[in-house]
């Protein structure tokens, strides 16, 4: 069975730092690229952070410089710094979990959520 645990949210002031963790089980963690994902109230589900299984990364403008995304294979989990942290950061952030597979398919799995306030 598999599960990503997310952790480390919670309600923070502008301008300061959470940790979130994602703990993967049930999977070959070091063959799948990692993600995070944040969806607030109304918007669509958009990308935050990604790393692959080689580790190279990639954010969108609105995070980078902000955020880092960081993964220790030994420990089965991925995590996301986020720093300098804004209201419009608010949101669900999920973990998720991707592998592509022969003939085109994926194993794609997401994470419970986790919620990130930012509020003075």
């Amino acid at each position: 069975q598999v599960q990503l645990v997310g952790s480390g949210g919670g309600l923070v002031q502008p301008g300061g730092s959470l940790r979130l963790s994602c703990a993967a089980s049930g999977i070959s963690f070091s063959f799948y690229a990692m993600a995070w994902y944040r969806q607030a109230p109304e918007k669509q589900r958009e990308l935050v952070a990604a790393i692959t299984n080689f580790g190279t990364t990639n954010y969108p403008e609105s995070v980078k410089g902000r955020f880092t995304i960081s993964r220790v294979n030994t420990k089965n989990t991925v995590y996301l710094q986020m720093n300098n942290l804004k209201p419009e950061d608010t949101a669900v952030y999920y973990c998720n979990a991707k592998r592509g597979l022969s003939g085109g398919r994926y194993n794609d799995y997401w994470g419970q959520g986790t919620q990130v306030t930012v509020s003075s």
